[in-house]
This record gives C-alpha cells, sequence and structure tokens, in this order.
C-alpha cells in the first residue's frame, strides 16, 4: 500500500506542476491533456524510485549498525 500512496502523490504533484506551469504561462489547462498524462507519468516514475530508495537505505543502515555494533563486541571483548 506504501508503494501504491508514494506513486500516486508524486503523480499528484506532478499534475500539479503541470497545471501550475499552465497557469503561469495563462494557457488552458484543458488544452493538451496528454502533457498531463507524461507528466503525471514522470512524477510516478520518480515516487517508484523514491519509495525503492527508500526501502534499500533502511536496508544499508540496518547493516551499518549490525556491523558497528559487531566491532563494538569485539572491541570491548578485548578490553576484558
Amino acid at each position: 500500500m506504501a508503494l501504491l500512496s508514494t506513486i500516486l502523490g508524486f503523480s499528484a504533484f506532478g499534475l500539479a506542476a503541470r497545471l501550475g506551469q499552465l497557469g503561469i504561462q495563462k494557457r488552458n489547462p484543458f488544452e493538451n491533456l496528454g502533457g498531463h498524462v507524461i507528466s503525471m507519468g514522470v512524477f510516478g516514475y520518480v515516487g517508484y524510485w523514491a519509495h525503492k530508495w527508500d526501502i534499500r537505505s533502511a536496508e544499508l543502515l540496518a547493516d551499518k549498525r549490525a556491523e558497528i555494533a559487531a566491532r563494538r563486541g569485539l572491541v570491548e571483548a578485548e578490553a576484558e
């Protein structure tokens, strides 16, 4: 569910960015709907990438914390 919500959230942001862009240019937002779809697709892909990176970074941090804890255990064992 988190993946879907991330993708939909980024897609909604992409749509808002596209509508904001057209608003600044004072163009009709209903003129080219294909541009909206492309913008939402690109931002949705960025959301997918961000979700995958979040999972991967959590794994990397957990591995590094386990490695540090193992080293601390070795140092404490040698000190005794």
